[in-house]
């Protein structure tokens, strides 16, 4: 069975789908089946892996039902047939990397499930809710025989949020350097185990549902700073105190808080693992003039070749050092992903 992971912050701007998507190529480069999620309405990691073909692919007729939200509807709209595996798209680049899509209108479910979630399972017609998505990404998972599923959520607390997040394995929390990412761990780190103790309440209320909720207890990766400027080989100074001052609030108080209710790794895991005792995973300055070339190219900018960067000289050379310097950067992530994923599956 798949480790599934979720990208998350209810803080908006922090490149949670960047971070999903640099990852999960990454893991998908060294061998690994890898699914990617989209939960998100924008619908930015689609269109990351879509490409041109973006648009495209939700007018067609063999591809515009292939997608998050028709993925469930048999379910939220009570037709008597089962959740079926979608069709996933595979990228022509990475062909150990599938994409289950997203969908602009996926948050018209969202009154539904929070009914059905705090329903008690009173109503029949909504007891097959709040494990629909969970079966959606099972059978689309076993399809493909992936072996990590990477998940992008958008930012809120709304309760298609809550329901991914209690489906997942483990969680990476991706942050900025400014004050309202400090702000929003201390949210955080009342908000997700509200979400973990709800599942465990409503777990065998739903059990006899044709989908069951998931037995899963997520556990927390760990956190990635990003986004900021470099200046003589380190984050520039307006950045380096709130970089801090995130490792701080995250060692000393959203991870004492998350313990409580069992939502770490061991602490020999995380040696192993190479996880430090303040779990960021790494801090990823500003990709800067390498990213629309990413873009125009439809790879990661870890993938960029000389002929797809395009330029000559002292700033071929210069894009040449960030670029290795990012696939260093995003490999060791992926490593520590690796060496955590056995653990996860024992959660």
């Amino acid at each position: 069975m798949a480790t599934k992971i979720i990208f998350f912050n209810h803080k908006g701007g922090v490149s949670k789908t960047t971070t999903t998507y640099n990852i999960g190529w990454m893991l998908a480069n060294k061998g690994h089946r890898v699914l990617l999620v989209d939960a998100d309405p924008q619908c930015n990691l689609s269109g990351l892996i879509l490409g041109d073909e973006f648009e495209q692919y939700y007018i067609e007729d063999g591809t515009k039902d292939q997608n998050i939200k028709d993925g469930v509807k048999v379910a939220f709209e009570g037709k008597p047939e089962p959740i079926r595996a979608i069709e996933c798209y595979r990228n022509p680049h990475n062909r150990n990397l599938y994409l289950l899509p997203g969908h602009a209108n996926l948050s018209e479910y969202d009154a539904a499930l929070s009914f059905a979630q705090n329903s008690n399972n009173a109503i029949t017609t909504l007891q097959n809710l709040p494990g629909a998505f969970n079966e959606l990404i099972r059978l689309t998972g076993d399809k493909y025989g992936v072996e990590y599923v990477l998940i992008d959520l958008n930012p809120g607390l709304s309760a298609i949020n809550q329901n991914f997040f209690v489906l997942s394995d483990a969680f990476i929390i991706p942050t900025n350097p400014d004050p309202f990412s400090i702000m929003a761990l201390d949210t955080l780190r009342k908000i997700l185990p509200r979400w973990v103790e709800w599942a465990d309440r409503m777990r065998p209320i739903f059990a006899d549902s044709s989908y069951p909720m998931s037995e899963s207890k997520p556990k927390f990766i760990g956190s990635v700073i990003q986004r900021f400027n470099i200046r003589k080989g380190r984050a520039a100074r307006p950045y380096r105190d709130n970089i801090a001052e995130i490792r701080r609030t995250i060692r000393d108080g959203f991870v004492p808080e998350i313990s409580k209710y069992r939502m770490m790794f061991t602490p020999e895991n995380y040696r192993l693992a190479q996880i430090s005792d303040d779990y960021c995973l790494a801090e990823i300055s500003d990709f800067q003039g390498l990213l629309p070339k990413a873009y125009n190219a439809g790879v990661p900018i870890f993938q960029l070749t000389e002929e797809q960067i395009g330029e000559t000289g002292p700033v071929l050379e210069g894009m040449i050092r960030n670029r290795d310097a990012f696939y260093g950067v995003f490999e060791a992530i992926s490593e520590k992903i690796i060496a955590l994923q056995p653990y996860a599956e024992l959660a």
